[in-house]
């Protein structure tokens, strides 16, 4: 695996450093940095290296970054250094360095950009985690594509990644699925109960889950168990001779659905972890009891809720966790009035679960209504860790809102109150729903417009990037073309392409595209540390970008026209170019999980 060419200059950097400064604590060329620089006019690469070592130095920043200039403008493919500012120094490299990037590119194929910042460590990234009540609307869908692309960037920068699912089969909202799947039991079966009949029954008095989407789970409860859950006339029986095989059959049901929905999408997980399993473990048991041996386990009585009079607040005794020793606002409590746990005492249990399994960092992709709960859970992590390790990193996904014709679009016919996920796939497409769920950062509020991301045109971005790689694809089918003709000598495979020169790619255009392309193993690593995925998907479409400029200067500039009739070795130059262009897209694109088209129909 080759160094990117940033980790290169870096090196550079700190060689020159080391020269200067050879007294230089080695702790302190960590915090040396080799960026782009902002504006081209400035060079191609800036260091904060004087800036950041001048007080262990004991020097003025503009001496120190005087004297880096001086040497490395010797350095490998610099040709001019300069200083910047209060100390930065620009560096401009040699047409030849960009060139280089190519030949790396095809060599490396899709693996360019594979990274090994993660080596060693471990991930477990837990995402989407829907209640199994019904088919995954929407609001599921942004969670599932950041989670799921965050992924596959953390595998790309050489982390050890697991995706996980969590499964919320306990508590009351599965119970009122088990009695709104129950319901569709008893009309299979021909009941003569009107709806209102049975809701009355039902604790709460009404059924939650009205959705067409268990019809079949009624029909299939008849087919395997006949009457046999039902009274006589098709009436409802005790819950003790139902309400378990009902539970358990209708989430099984849910989660096949909901596999199915996520499979449309292109999102497998690795690992589905029940928390009732959790629970019928002791696994919450023994996490809180972990607690309690650490001291940050009491009974005592909150404060009442800011915005509650005293004579509104039940003042009670309860068990509660010193979550404030890591940070949070107030305790919180572990166990309800009634003895059972609280939702936060499960998922300390789930937590502690994943923590016992091995991971040097947990991530979890949540709903944006869910942000009052990270500090605490944060800090039960924090309590759970051993040496500081795992670390719990939250993403929360801000609401996505459906519009058609500027109006937002509210209803699914099977769902009966949301849009289903599979509604959107189906209506836009896999690739179309996976990229542009990741146009905005996952804490922004976005608008899905249905009309704009099947539109073929520069404001969509699935389009403007999936027709760069098909532009690229149409060249290297046209110059396969005249290799079979003859008028093409050479073979035009990336590994040949990768062989021959490259020094006449010199135009500002073309150096543009290999300088993007040069960003991608820089942008792999950034953005997996950072956990921002959207940043691949802007990447590549900057990309993209270059690229389109470079195909369209070629219309009135024929020089940068990619088939050149008359220069053989110039032809190939180009194609090479446009063969690692297509290929770093591709690389790009598989993070994302989007299909590199080679055609736009």
């Amino acid at each position: 695996m080759s160094e990117s060419l940033f980790a290169r200059y870096l090196s550079h950097v700190r060689d020159a450093l080391r020269q200067i400064l050879p007294d230089l604590p080695p702790a302190t060329l960590d915090r040396v940095e080799v960026t782009s620089t902002r504006d081209p006019a400035h060079g191609d690469l800036a260091t904060n290296a004087a800036l950041v070592i001048s007080k262990v130095a004991r020097r003025r920043p503009a001496e120190i970054a005087a004297e880096l200039v001086t040497v490395l403008a010797g350095a490998p493919g610099i040709t001019r250094a300069e200083v910047a500012g209060p100390g930065f120094v620009n560096m401009t490299l040699s047409a030849s360095v960009w060139q280089g990037i190519a030949r790396e590119v095809l060599e490396a194929g899709e693996d360019y950009g594979q990274g090994t910042a993660g080596e060693g460590v471990r991930v477990n990234v837990e995402y989407v985690s829907a209640n199994p009540t019904g088919p995954m609307h929407v609001g599921h869908c942004r969670g599932a594509v950041v989670g799921d692309v965050l992924a596959n960037l953390l595998a790309k920068a050489g982390y050890a990644v697991t995706k996980e699912y969590y499964i919320n089969d306990a508590g009351a909202q599965v119970i009122a699925l088990a009695w709104a799947a129950y319901w569709r039991y008893l009309q299979a079966l021909g009941t003569t109960m009107d709806e209102a009949e049975f809701a009355a029954i039902v604790p709460g008095g009404a059924i939650q889950y009205g959705g067409d989407y268990l019809v079949p789970v009624g029909e299939a409860l008849v087919a395997r168990h006949g009457a046999t859950l039902a009274a006589a006339d098709a009436k409802p029986a005790d819950p003790s001779v139902w309400l378990d095989t009902v539970r358990t059959e209708t989430v099984d049901a849910m989660m096949g659905m909901i596999r199915q929905d996520l499979a449309a999408l292109g999102v497998h997980h690795d690992v589905f972890t029940s928390e009732a399993r959790i629970l019928a473990d002791g696994e919450t048991d023994r996490a809180i009891a972990r607690l309690e041996e650490k001291g940050l386990i009491y009974e005592g009585v909150l404060e009442p809720p800011k915005g509650k009079l005293p004579d509104d607040w039940e003042a009670r005794p309860q068990t509660l966790f010193r979550s404030t020793e890591f940070g949070d606002d107030v305790d919180r409590p572990l166990r309800k009035s009634d003895g059972s746990n609280t939702y936060f005492a499960n998922d300390i249990g789930y937590h502690a679960d994943k923590i016992r399994r091995g991971a040097d960092v947990l991530i979890d992709v949540w709903g944006a209504d869910h942000g009052g709960y990270v500090t605490r859970m944060k800090a039960a992590v924090a309590a759970l860790a051993t040496d500081g390790r795992p670390v719990l990193d939250v993403l929360l996904c801000q609401i996505v809102r459906i519009v058609r014709d500027g109006q937002p679009v509210r209803m699914s016919k099977r769902a009966g109150t949301f849009v289903t996920l599979r509604d959107l796939i189906d209506e836009v497409g896999r690739d179309a729903v996976r990229f542009t769920m990741l146009t905005r950062k996952a804490d922004a509020q976005m608008e899905f417009d249905l009309d704009q991301v099947v539109a073929q045109s520069r404001d969509n971005p699935v389009f403007y990037v999936q027709y760069a790689h098909a532009r690229c694809c149409s060249v290297l089918r046209a110059a396969a073309g005249l290799v079979n003709e003859g008028r093409l000598p050479g073979g035009i495979t990336p590994a040949e392409l990768a062989q021959g020169d490259l020094s006449g790619l010199t135009s500002d255009a073309e150096l543009a595209v290999l300088q993007r392309m040069a960003q991608w193993p820089r942008m792999v690593e950034s953005a997996a540390a950072a956990h921002e995925p959207h940043r691949i998907a802007f990447y590549l479409n900057e990309l993209a970008s270059d690229f389109h400029a470079l195909w369209n200067r070629g219309r009135d500039d024929t020089t940068l026209r990619f088939l050149q009739e008359d220069d053989v070795e110039a032809t190939r130059m180009k194609l090479a170019l446009v063969e690692a262009t297509a290929t770093v897209l591709r690389s790009g694109m598989k993070v994302l999980g989007v299909q590199p088209v080679e055609e736009m129909r």
